[in-house]
């Protein structure tokens, strides 16, 4: 088995890559999500792809180059929640806390419906009675939070197994979004280090920060080839082993954007830490991502217990 992209899968990553650098520029990316967003992003497919046709490994690539770009918004829960009669309607989503601890929900003001998955399935809510204060500075500024004391009952649509599966698959997409913004930042400081010099020479001479540099490399590939394998399991169910697959890709992609993330503003050095920078967007919105479809502390718990297994 190999993990090498198709022909078509390699048109697939060129297409949406070239439509993300027209349409998605960072200028744009940094004034936030909003609607007309939204609508591009559902004209070009990207929500609809399971519905025509495409597989989770494609999807996964489409995904990959969303996080390459870092474009916000309620990404993984649109295509999770993608139904054909209502194409553009925007949908975020969390997960039930299981204790009675308030719950944050991204991009309230925004989405017009939010689905909540917990042990009983899902259940949509519609945002209108969800009742919170905003996080006046949320970690991530792209990414608005509202505190909710307690999230609404909502209407059933959906038995605990389709809960189940869809918090595997956003694992899954999180995860491919995680390796491109891991590759983003690596790709961002091998370009500073070649341009950025001290003492007559470009940093990216100094071992330090070739060593910096490479160490971002590998953690992009190790990752890379975890998400696209936690894909191929989505497929092909007869692989065996799924689980551990989705978790050990949600993990290492997690660990990859978040140390690449801190490595880049390294090697940005005190500029690194400003807001003209872009690499500090990239490690803002991997530190949120890691929250959401199980953290990497409870990924590594669920590998050890399947390998113990």
């Amino acid at each position: 088995m190999h993990f090498d992209l198709s022909d078509d899968q390699r048109d697939l990553r060129d297409g949406i890559r070239s439509l993300l650098a027209g349409s998605f520029p960072i200028e744009r990316v940094r004034r936030g999500f909003d609607r007309s967003m939204w609508e591009e992003l559902v004209g070009a497919g990207v929500f609809g792809l399971l519905a025509d046709g495409f597989t989770w490994a494609d999807a996964a690539v489409v995904f990959e180059e969303l996080g390459r770009a870092v474009v916000p918004g309620p990404l993984v829960w649109g295509l999770l929640a993608y139904d054909p009669t209502r194409p553009t309607r925007i949908v975020g989503g969390l997960e039930r806390p299981a204790v009675a601890t308030p719950a944050m929900v991204e991009h309230l003001g925004e989405i017009d419906v939010l689905v909540v998955l917990d042990h009983d399935g899902v259940a949509e809510v519609d945002p209108a009675n969800v009742i919170g204060g905003a996080i006046e500075w949320p970690l991530d500024p792209l990414t608005p939070v509202t505190r909710v004391a307690e999230v609404p009952a909502g209407a059933r649509i959906a038995r605990p197994r389709v809960a189940t599966e869809w918090l595997m698959q956003g694992a899954v997409l999180s995860a491919a979004y995680a390796v491109g913004m891991a590759e983003a930042c690596c790709d961002l400081s091998v370009a500073y280090a070649k341009e950025r010099e001290q003492f007559g020479r470009p940093i990216g001479s100094f071992q330090a920060v070739k060593h910096l540099c490479s160490d971002m490399a590998v953690r992009v590939e190790v990752a890379r080839a975890a998400a696209h394998a936690a894909a191929v399991h989505l497929d092909d169910r007869g692989l065996g082993g799924t689980e551990r697959a989705v978790s050990g890709a949600k993990l290492l992609a997690g660990e990859a954007a978040i140390a690449n993330g801190r490595s880049a503003t390294q090697v940005h050095g005190g500029m690194g830490f400003t807001w003209e920078v872009d690499v500090h967007l990239y490690l803002k919105r991997a530190w949120v991502l890691d929250t959401v479809f199980g953290s990497g502390d409870v990924h590594a718990d669920r590998v050890a217990a399947a390998l113990v297994r």
